[in-house]
């Protein structure tokens, strides 16, 4: 059992700016050894000890006093008294942005006499993205260092980063960072978004619950980081990467209305990849705590909606370019931006002696050659061996260009660790020395290979140098490489003169893109390529070799006007725009939270939408002498799409009693048949039942089955159901429900896109066939149905009141409960039947669901359907019981 220790102080620090670049602490050398040290953020650590929810209790956020932390935290936090719900008002402007990401944009040194020295590290993404925000946003930014602190320097070295760079940092333990970063983020998620599966122990590893475990933890220390600092009313949280995946579960849990976005900056995988993943669920639910989720492409972005809607069941809807999730009442919104690149910092370094030297250097080392050029890491996704075989394979088919054309070939230092490293390592070493001992010559190597480190500077000098740039990734999230590339060939004016160019004659780039990186779309004017078929890449690079001058400026010229009207500010600016009008509802919905551990979502509703209170009805029912119920089946007294045979025992119970109370006319009304309805119900003897959506109608068991609506024949349904059949016999697990006055084809038990794809092909379909009849065509949940015109459950509701109307019997009770589309032409009617309602009538219109409706109740399910109707009943039965005995009304017993 670890010891914990807490700090307790804090204190208000006040807003200034940094003047200077590097700032140095004064800290005595210490021996290397790790304690555990604890947020103030908890409260209770007992809780902590055992998993337990901690308590966060902060009022208005200033700047505090950072403390350390660490530890192997359970997921199932499940503690919701922490949970905010408040009404309160919050403000949209935007004047703070908290930024979490995995690591700070910081760079730190350590000198030998113990002082640590910390400076912006400009290579930084979360430091760029900062151009974006205007200078009025202040921003601050959470995340781990790149070095080990040890804890007795972590809290001073905390606070004077917080003051002097605004960085709060979260201090993970060695071993919990390993089981993080290096154990699921790089051995689970990372092959997982690159489309590879872990087939064997050697692929990745199997499943690993600690390391699970261990990302949890490691999302909650960033959660109570952001809690040190954050005024949830004010300030907006832009979290980063798969790193952070489960941290909006965790901030929504203790802040409802927080204002945060997402990004995902790698691939997200199809649904058949992902759905492997044995904590897949959890994962789209954190994602789905935030209110808005960012990816780099349309691909990335429907393989996420694609998984959404399989595995949780969510549909997506675009209106008027913006693409949404419905998420209990929230509404989720979808990012497609592929980030820039800080185009100002490209310009500076080009402006550099040293890169000015550089390209001389390089001018010279190259002369009388072309150079193509890759940039990648050193990893097994960047494809740099299927590279070099396609270069190995234009020198085969073009021997002229064998002595004229060189690759160089930048290998980045890879960012995780393990075999597959090493093994990309071995094969680009021996590949390249094949191919130089093969093509080589005195004074010539085809394949330059530089695997050590180079400053940035002398990495831009090679993309200013090189004709053409090569990306032939098999994955790859973005990839910024070709971006920089066309950037620097538009050069500067001392470059030109130092390469011997023409400062007024057009730049010219080529590139060569795998369609399998996030840039390609961007880039029309590049070669895409399948990086897999080694012969297409190397006729990819010949054709760059040969192709114009004047295509070469046309397609540079393209490439340039996009790259640099879409740099990285603009795509900061952009998401931040879209953040700011995805929280704007958050002003006028009510909150509150859900459910357990990584399973929490927030509920979010209209103020006029609301749960409906047992207590309150059954006090209102047990004032009234005259109610009318009307209830749905099919998804409010049973579960949607059972395959059940009979009627729900419990459910039957509950009817025939309240329609032994003579107070009560109480209405079925479903989609089924009748003769199924009659079979169910037969044992409620003063039960009214509307069948088929209310073309059929009959008051009770002694009556006649009656018509709503007069349909003259039913000659469409030989002109419907050929068309359906078609779609059946195409549509695996689609079926085809026949009724008496309608034609419904069934698609629930279908693929989900495939079925939603061919619901809307047979609607446009029978929609055009049908033309010319007196039939209405409609989908639904799962189904596209043909009825009769005018036939819906609304005109039910409007028979029921007006018969109780003409029998003098006004309701000053009525109850409607519903769970679809169906059913909201019975809420229209009663939320709008003044005329035939008692003065002092109350009305109670429910919904199953939180789900935009016209009713202004909902339940969560039907288990609370039934408990609240059960409550009803046993009202009724005190109220028989202590009443004295007397005649009972009858009523609609005549036949109509």
């Amino acid at each position: 059992m670890p010891t914990f220790c807490c700090f307790w102080s804090s204190y208000l620090v006040q807003k200034f700016d940094c003047e200077e670049s590097t700032q140095v602490l004064s800290v005595p050398p210490v021996d290397k050894c790790f304690g555990i040290m604890v947020s103030r953020s908890y409260s209770n650590l007992l809780d902590l000890a055992s998993g337990a929810s901690p308590t966060f209790g902060r009022e208005r956020k200033t700047l505090p006093r950072v403390a350390t932390v660490a530890g192997v935290l359970s997921e199932l936090d499940d503690d919701n008294s922490n949970s905010v719900g408040s009404d309160a008002p919050s403000s949209i402007s935007m004047d703070r942005m908290i930024i979490v990401g995995n690591q700070l944009p910081l760079k730190s040194h350590r000198s030998d006499n113990g002082q640590w020295s910390f400076s912006w590290d400009d290579d930084s993404l979360l430091l760029q993205l900062k151009d974006g925000l205007g200078e009025d946003v202040e921003v601050i930014y959470i995340g781990c260092l790149k070095e080990e602190i040890h804890p007795n320097e972590q809290e001073d070295l905390a606070q004077t980063l917080l003051e002097t760079y605004k960085c709060v940092p979260a201090f993970i333990t060695p071993e919990l960072f390993s089981k993080f970063y290096h154990g699921f983020c790089k051995q689970h998620l990372w092959p997982l978004f690159h489309y590879m599966l872990p087939l064997s122990p050697d692929l990745g590893g199997r499943f690993d619950r600690s390391l699970w475990q261990a990302y949890v933890s490691v999302n909650k220390i960033f959660a109570d980081k952001v809690m040190e600092v954050i005024s949830p009313d004010d300030d907006f949280v832009w979290v980063h990467d798969y790193h952070l995946m489960v941290l909006p579960t965790f901030l929504r849990k203790r802040f409802n209305r927080v204002k945060l976005g997402f990004f995902l900056h790698s691939p997200f995988p199809s649904s058949e990849i992902y759905r492997t993943l044995p904590v897949r669920d959890e994962l789209l639910r954190a994602l789905l705590n935030s209110d808005l989720i960012g990816f780099h492409t349309f691909d990335y972005a429907r393989h996420f909606l694609s998984c959404c809607g399989r595995m949780l069941g969510l549909s997506y809807q675009s209106k008027r370019g913006y693409i949404g999730l419905e998420y209990y009442g929230r509404t989720v919104s979808i990012k497609i931006l592929p980030v820039g690149i800080h185009i100002g910092q490209l310009q500076s370094v080009l402006n550099l002696t040293g890169t000015e030297s550089k390209v001389a250097e390089l001018r010279d080392q190259f002369r009388g050659r072309t150079v193509l050029l890759g940039v990648d890491d050193m990893d097994i996704f960047k494809g740099i061996s299927l590279k070099l075989l396609a270069m190995e394979q234009l020198l085969i088919q073009h021997p002229d260009k064998r002595g004229k054309v060189v690759l160089v070939q930048i290998a980045n230092p890879a960012r995780g660790r393990g075999k597959d490293v090493q093994e990309v390592q071995s094969e680009t070493t021996a590949t390249v020395s094949r191919i130089n001992e093969t093509f080589g010559r005195q004074g010539y190597k085809p394949v330059v290979l530089i695997d050590t480190p180079l400053q940035f500077y002398e990495r831009i000098a090679y993309y200013v140098i090189a004709e053409c740039c090569l990306v032939t990734a098999v994955r790859d999230g973005m990839n910024l490489i070709p971006y920089e590339y066309i950037i620097c060939r538009q050069g500067n004016e001392k470059l030109d003169a130092t390469l011997g160019l023409n400062t007024l004659t057009p730049k010219k780039s080529m590139l060569v893109v795998s369609e399998f990186v996030g840039c390609s779309p961007s880039l029309s004017g590049a070669i895409r390529v399948n990086p897999w078929n080694i012969d297409s890449v190397a006729e990819a690079m010949d054709s760059a070799l040969i192709v114009s001058e004047a295509e070469k400026q046309l397609r540079h010229e393209k490439h340039y006007r996009y790259v640099s009207t879409h740099d990285v500010a603009y795509w900061a600016r952009s998401f931040l725009q879209d953040l700011e009008r995805a929280c704007r509802d958050h002003l006028r919905r009510r909150c509150w939270g859900i459910g357990f551990g990584l399973g929490f979502r927030v509920i979010a509703l209209d103020p006029n939408f609301r749960k409906l209170s047992v207590d309150h009805i059954v006090s209102a029912y047990k004032r009234t002498k005259s109610r009318a119920i009307l209830l749905d089946y099919d998804g409010a007294m049973v579960l949607p799409g059972s395959i059940s045979n009979t009627a729900n025992t419990e459910a039957v119970g509950t009817l025939k009693s309240l329609c032994r109370d003579p107070k009560n006319v109480v209405f079925i009304v479903s989609g089924k048949d009748r003769k199924t309805l009659v079979e169910w119900f037969s044992s409620c003897e003063r039960i009214g039942i509307a069948a088929e959506h209310g073309y059929f109608l009959r008051p009770n068991h002694e009556a006649d089955w009656e018509t709503c609506v007069s349909v003259p024949d039913f000659d469409w349904k030989q002109i419907a159901e050929p068309v359906m059949q078609l779609y059946t016999e195409t549509t695996d697990g689609s079926t085809i429900e026949t009724k008496e006055s309608a034609l419904v084809w069934n698609y629930q038990f279908a693929d989900p896109d495939f079925g939603s794809c061919q619901a809307k092909e047979l609607l446009d379909h029978l929609e055009s066939v049908l033309t010319n009849e007196p039939v209405s065509v409609k989908s639904g949940q799962h189904i596209v149905e043909v009825k009769p015109q005018g036939v819906n459950k609304g005109i039910i509701a409007e028979y029921l009141l007006s018969t109780m109307r003409q029998k003098g019997m006004l309701p000053d009770f009525v109850l409607c409960i519903g769970d679809d589309r169906s059913d909201e032409d019975m809420f229209e009617v009663i939320m709008s039947a003044k005329d035939s309602l008692s003065q002092v009538a109350e009305v109670f219109a429910c919904t199953v669901g939180q789900k935009p409706s016209k009713a202004k109740y909902y339940l969560e399910d039907t288990t609370e359907i039934l408990r609240m109707l059960q409550g009803l009943a046993n009202a009724s039965y005190q109220a028989n019981r202590n009443a004295p005995a007397a005649s009972q009304r009858v009523i609609f017993a005549e036949n109509k």
